[in-house]
């Protein structure tokens, strides 16, 4: 197993601005160890004959073409509006000069 002091964690939750106390510290300290000793052993195994991947299964794009379409109606949509100008929606005014 990797050694990972608790010193060491609690040096980086310094630097991470995190609070750990002295128990999750421990914990931390065993639980990264762990971590790093499993990923020592899979640096042990032969990769040379695998191609890299992004996903673990064949990825395909799903989505439909995009295709243009006429909108709706102008007058139409302003139809309801409380208030129009120029052919557009009127707002009240959220910024000042």
């Amino acid at each position: 197993m990797s050694n990972i002091s608790k010193e060491t964690v609690e040096k980086v939750a310094h630097l991470a601005k995190l609070e750990v106390s002295e128990r999750e510290a421990e914990v931390f300290a065993e639980q990264l160890g762990n971590i790093i000793t499993m990923v020592e052993k899979l640096n042990t195994l032969d990769t040379a004959n695998v191609e890299p991947t992004s996903h673990a299964i064949d990825v395909s794009n799903v989505l439909r073409e995009d295709v243009a379409h006429p909108g709706l109606d102008r007058k139409l949509v302003l139809k309801n509006a409380p208030e129009t100008q120029d052919g557009m929606f009127k707002v009240p005014t959220i910024l000042e000069d």
